[in-house]
């Protein structure tokens, strides 16, 4: 009999994992990149000399696909491509990284998705989580992808797994018995070109979720409000960062509150909280509750919450040199997370911003500026945009730099004693960044060079 032959488009982090993991499970590899100046040796290195590993790129044929029992796709590769209708009409299989890693995991899964917020609350519950449970498994967009840890996983783990939109285009069986959905704000257009598009792959978390399941929803996104209440299978539990909640977790005054049953909890005072911002006051509310309804106890809870640091490239903070404080939230690649970061800046802030256009408005993050933002310093492809979304407001103090170095340096001479020095883009890296990873470190690299 032939021994089962995938297809792993895409050489990235999660292709490399995903087809280590499938040699694992005795399978052979087709491995495939798009560009036909990708290095095979580069590739190649990840494997060793016996592994049943083939490599193409550039063009591929009809021909070279003829044995393929499934394909794996990157999450960058969009499925109106023409490679995907290959495989369509080829009547293979198109799996995403998640879909694949949850066929081979063993345990209990929680899954986070949202516009913003994700990184922050999956790095939270992994922290709740570790408290309670011995073997947990933090993954996806947030380092390691899931395949590389999900033939690792037994009956006993809890795996806790940031997916994006991208990746819950192509999932089919994908089930966690927790999930979240933290808001849903205007991001990725270019790729699923209108909102409705957008939310249904947010949405499309809970497919697969059962009565016996629990899904975590923001009570003040409307859409996720109207989703919540439309009798959707799994048990909703709501977080809420303006009102009360007869069942729920919400926040009142300084405190996280828990009602059940209108019986009420105290989960944390936000004053004992290492993070900064409403916005996390409502991660640390959606991390409570998916652990909740995962069976941690809420004094487990409460203990990891006040331990638990920002996450690195999330208003992490830098450095504070003369005066002035420089925090990095290179995250924040659109305008609802840019909002979020600036809202958090306890006082003048210059701000850098810009990068690749991902067809975003910035009109609300603009809006805010007037008595906020000292001064902007653009970079990338979208700093024409931006500057002409500021002309529009009236707001004039905008300079541009040609790399993150001079804008570092910039900020610094503008920046006075009490002042607050952000990166923020509200756009991707692409273009100038490999990823939103590498723009944080060399930002943070030009603040410590100063």
């Amino acid at each position: 009999m032939r021994e089962k032959k995938t297809l792993i488009a895409g050489t990235g982090k999660s292709g490399i994992a995903a087809a280590e993991m499938v040699l694992k499970m005795g399978g052979s590899i087709i491995l495939y990149n798009t560009d036909p100046d990708c290095s095979e040796e580069a590739v190649m290195r990840n494997f060793k000399e016996e592994d049943k590993v083939e490599f193409i790129c550039g063009r591929l044929l009809p021909s070279q696909i003829r044995d393929v029992d499934l394909a794996v796709i990157s999450p960058g590769i969009p499925l109106t491509s023409e490679f995907v209708k290959l495989l369509d009409k080829n009547k293979i299989p198109v799996w995403g990284e998640l879909e694949l890693a949850f066929h081979a995991m063993k345990g209990k899964l929680c899954a986070i998705t949202g516009t913003n917020g994700k990184t922050t609350t999956t790095a939270l519950v992994g922290e709740i989580l570790k408290t309670h449970f011995e073997d947990v498994h933090v993954v996806g967009n947030i380092g390691e992808p899931f395949s590389k840890e999900a033939l690792d996983t037994t009956d006993e783990s809890v795996t806790v797994c940031e997916v994006s939109s991208f990746m819950l285009e192509t999932i089919m069986d994908f089930h966690p018995q927790v999930s979240a959905i933290l808001n849903i704000t205007p991001d990725h257009l270019d790729r699923h070109g209108n909102m409705a598009n957008y939310i249904r792959c947010k949405e499309a978390i809970t497919l697969n979720q059962t009565e016996s399941d629990f899904c975590v929803l923001n009570y003040e996104d409307s859409v996720l409000r109207e989703f919540g209440e439309s009798g959707i299978k799994p048990s909703v539990l709501f977080f809420s960062s303006k009102r009360e909640l007869f069942n729920g977790i919400y926040l009142d005054g300084n405190y996280i509150v828990y009602s059940k049953g209108g019986k009420k909890y105290t989960v944390v005072d936000t004053r004992e909280l290492n993070i900064l911002g409403k916005h996390n006051y409502e991660n640390a509310m959606a991390a409570t509750a998916i652990a909740l309804k995962a069976g941690v106890p809420l004094d487990s809870i409460t203990k990891a919450l006040k331990a638990f640091k920002a996450v690195e490239h999330r208003i992490e903070f830098v450095r504070e040199r003369c005066g002035v404080k420089y925090y990095n939230d290179s995250k924040g690649t659109n305008p609802d997370a840019a909002i979020q970061a600036l809202n958090a800046m306890p006082g003048p802030t210059i701000l850098i911003a810009g990068g690749y256009d991902k067809h975003s408005e910035y009109d609300d993050w603009v809006k805010l500026f007037k008595g906020k933002v000292k001064h902007l310093i653009l970079i990338g492809q979208t700093r024409d945009k931006i500057a002409d979304c500021c002309k529009k407001y009236k707001f004039t103090e905008v300079m541009y730099a040609e790399d993150m170095d001079e804008a570092v340096k910039a900020a610094a001479s503008y920046a006075d004693e009490g002042d607050y020095v952000l990166l923020s883009p509200a756009c991707a890296s692409w273009g100038m960044f490999e990823n939103f990873e590498v723009r944080g470190k060399v930002f943070k690299s030009c603040v410590m060079a100063l």
